[in-house]
Order: structure tokens, then C-alpha cells, then sequence
């Protein structure tokens, strides 16, 4: 069974680099399946980068907004799940 998880929302995208501005209230990390949901639409993906600060990082934590590389268009708004296989 398939359980999501919320973990914040996207409060910016940039479109050029593919890059989601998340706002967490729950902690991820690189490697992590995630879930970005925005009313029917939806993608999921694996994550492989984070950043803070034009840093990488492996784990970020409720309260930051991190930078996360993403393979779709993800939209402002959008809420970002953590997906337990």
C-alpha cells in the first residue's frame, strides 16, 4: 500500500533551471520519492538535489525552504508529498 506524506508546498519555480522553491513543514532527504500535486495535475520523482543557499544538502528540515531540482513543470502552490512504498 502506497502512503503519502505532506512536506510542503512550492512557493516559487523557476522555469529555466527546473528548479522548486519548497517550503517544508517536514523533513527530506536526497533519495527521497516525492509526490508534487496541484489539483488534477500531478508528477512524481526521486529526489536527487537539494540545495539551501546555492549549497548542496542530504536532509532538510521542517521550517526551511530549500531549492529542489524537479523533472516537471511544477506550479506555485503545487503541495509536495513524500511517498512511503
Amino acid at each position: 500500500m502506497v502512503e503519502k506524506k505532506l512536506v510542503g508546498k512550492i512557493i516559487h519555480f523557476y522555469p529555466k533551471i527546473s528548479v522548486a522553491v519548497v517550503e517544508l513543514e517536514d523533513t527530506l532527504n536526497v533519495g527521497d520519492k516525492i509526490s508534487i500535486e496541484k489539483g488534477e495535475e500531478s508528477f512524481e520523482q526521486v529526489v536527487e538535489s537539494m540545495q539551501i543557499e546555492h549549497e548542496n544538502i542530504q536532509q532538510a528540515e521542517a521550517g526551511q525552504a530549500i531549492g529542489l531540482k524537479v523533472t516537471g513543470a511544477a506550479k506555485e502552490g503545487s503541495q509536495v508529498f513524500k511517498v512511503i512504498e
